[in-house]
């Protein structure tokens, strides 16, 4: 009985077609496996990188427009409008208090923006529609319980303002004790739609004698800042974090008294300009997972 089997011809292409699989085969597989990662990490990049912007961008867009500053790391600061030095890592700046001027679906906002000036006196500011009961739980709220309607501050819309002294930026000078500065700072004297003058470094009745007073005001209980921390030389990255809850008008900073919120990871660029009124930023993010990956995302905030 004879039995079928290869011949040594057939044998060798078997060899030859298997060693041609094994070598491209392989080669498209991981070119495959290489484009499925770098396209994960483009996408988590490009999201990541896109929520921070946009999140800096949210609180911005509500900002105080005379009170942003760029600041350098050794405190030293002045107003990003006129900021030449793209170097500086933290921008900071006062935000109104958008939630609070938002209210509820329900009620009316809980603060009107609006001073009655025939009631009020220099004393007393009168705000009809106000609501600072609602106002002190919301900011409870938002704040986790670290502020509160006493540590709010007012700013009139058209004053003039010193971005030195009026916001409470220079700790060297400290606290803002009198009503000349741009921000007011004030307090509930438990009527719903009053507000009394204080000191912004003892919280003490203060009063608006010699003072302009005007229709319009913006409310605020905290500034805000941004930047890099936790920088890592070797890799050239660092955290994007921002800080909030912290009320330049009372002496504080955000190094020292501001919560902390991590932005995104691996940050290698924070950078920011004013051209005008508006603001530019850049944020960019690496990434050495497959290779050397860097994505930028750019915001124009009006």
């Amino acid at each position: 009985m004879r039995r079928a089997a290869f011949t040594l011809l057939e044998l060798i292409f078997v060899i030859v077609i298997m060693g041609i699989l094994a070598k491209f085969g392989v080669e498209l597989l991981s070119q495959a496996y290489q484009n499925f990662i770098f396209s994960s990490v483009n996408n988590r990049l490009q999201s990541q990188s896109t929520s921070a912007a946009e999140t800096i961008a949210a609180r911005l867009q509500y900002r105080i427009k005379d009170s942003v500053i760029a600041r350098q790391t050794d405190g030293n600061f002045q107003a990003l409008a006129s900021n030449t030095d793209l170097t500086a890592p933290i921008l900071e700046w006062v935000g109104t208090d958008i939630d609070g001027f938002r209210g509820n679906s329900a009620v009316l906002p809980h603060w009107s923006g609006i001073i009655d000036l025939d009631l009020s006196t220099s004393t007393t500011l009168v705000s009809p529609g106000t609501d600072t009961v609602a106002l002190n739980t919301l900011i409870g709220v938002l704040s986790n319980g670290g502020s509160d309607i006493n540590n709010t501050a007012i700013y009139f819309v058209g004053s003039d303002s010193d971005i030195r002294t009026g916001y409470g930026w220079d700790t060297a000078i400290g606290a803002i004790t009198t009503q000349n500065e741009a921000m007011h700072p004030i307090r509930s004297n438990g009527v719903a739609n009053q507000f009394i003058p204080t000191n912004g470094a003892t919280g003490a009745d203060n009063n608006f004698t010699g003072v302009d007073v005007y229709e319009y005001y913006q409310l605020a209980w905290t500034a805000y800042a941004v930047g890099i921390t936790n920088y890592d030389a070797g890799t050239n990255t660092g955290t994007l974090t921002l800080w909030y809850d912290y009320q330049p008008w009372e002496g504080e900073s955000y190094a020292a008294d501001g919560t902390a919120v991590t932005l995104m990871e691996d940050v290698s660029t924070f950078q920011f300009r004013a051209v005008g009124s508006i603001i530019k930023l850049q944020v960019c993010v690496k990434s050495d997972l497959v290779e050397e990956y860097s994505l930028c995302k750019e915001k124009t905030v009006f």
